[in-house]
């Protein structure tokens, strides 16, 4: 479902103002932020206004710590679906750069009163904002009342006596365990992008594949995969991918390489869709094409038995 894609740093729309805002970064959108935008959603419905899903890009950790290793679970334009298939009228996109670090939290309110026209924030209860993030959800609903804005705060969600977070997530991911990032997700962890041009080594053996580069994605634990992909009309194929620097071939180079089973056509300059759904084995380093092809040959099997069920 298409939504609006509003930017943080414009006047919003006069026919989305007087909004309901979830406020939150909402990377994985997991079981957690789904309860925060949900909340906003009830609410905006019961009052018939619009409702909003503001998210950060870069996320605040990228400009305070640029170093850090890439860990995004979606992309902006994944999030923009999710929040659509959610309900949510639009997706306010925060730009964060120097000018926004630099914001007080009073001027961000008044910011969200003012040029974005809420009428009503939902964040979590450990949500902060504002320069040195002085900013709290007693600061919000304090200030935010005098300025005429509603707030609200949804606790954190649990699941198995543990909280749901994205931190969770990234570590499940880490350990190649697809069904708990899944669950806890609500959907696989998926990497979208365009097909690339790669030395076509996959085809020289029968095994053409996809070629997508891993960009600000997270970086799960390199192997053989079972994968499903989408393809830019819907079409949804089965598959066993590697992700990782392919051992076997020099020199390295880090990909996400699906080989769709069934399935033979053109997609360079595509954009697709990859979810890792089972970790099936380790990248290894064979000593012959027959020993990998092999190998491969049994990867693929693996993931029709697991993905047929």
């Amino acid at each position: 479902m298409g939504i609006l894609r509003l930017d943080a740093r414009e006047r919003v729309p006069e026919s989305l103002r007087g909004a309901i805002i979830a406020l939150g970064n909402f990377d994985g959108f997991h079981l957690g932020h789904q309860a925060v935008v949900g909340e906003a959603l009830d609410w905006a419905r019961a009052e018939g206004r619009p409702a909003i899903v503001a998210t950060f890009d870069p996320h605040p950790v990228r400009f305070f710590a640029p170093q850090v290793p890439p860990f995004r679970l979606t992309t902006l334009g994944q999030r923009l679906e999710l929040f659509g298939s959610a309900g949510a009228d639009a997706m306010l996109v925060f730009h964060f750069d120097a000018q926004l670090a630099a914001t007080t939290a009073e001027q961000f309110i008044e910011l969200l009163t003012g040029p974005l026209g809420a009428a009503g924030v939902v964040t979590g209860e450990d949500f902060t904002f504002g320069k040195g993030r002085a900013g709290s959800v007693e600061l919000l609903k304090t200030l935010g009342a005098e300025k005429g804005l509603s707030a609200r705060a949804v606790g954190p969600v649990s699941d198995g006596g543990e909280v749901v977070s994205s931190s969770r997530i990234r570590e499940a991911l880490k350990e190649g365990d697809c069904a708990t990032a899944t669950h806890l997700l609500t959907r696989p962890f998926a990497i979208r992008g365009p097909v690339l041009h790669g030395a076509k080594l996959g085809r020289s053996i029968g095994y053409p594949t996809a070629n997508l580069e891993l960009g600000s994605y997270l970086r799960p634990r390199y192997g053989i995969y079972a994968v499903t992909g989408v393809l830019p009309g819907g079409q949804v194929l089965h598959g066993a991918a590697n992700l990782g620097v392919r051992p076997s071939f020099d020199p390295p180079v880090e990909l996400l390489e699906p080989y769709f089973f069934d399935w033979s056509g053109d997609l360079y300059g595509q954009e697709i869709e990859v979810a890792l759904i089972h970790h099936l084995r380790d990248e290894a380093k064979f000593d012959s094409l027959e020993e990998l092809t092999a190998q491969i040959e049994r990867d693929c099997e693996q993931a029709k038995g697991l993905l047929a069920r």
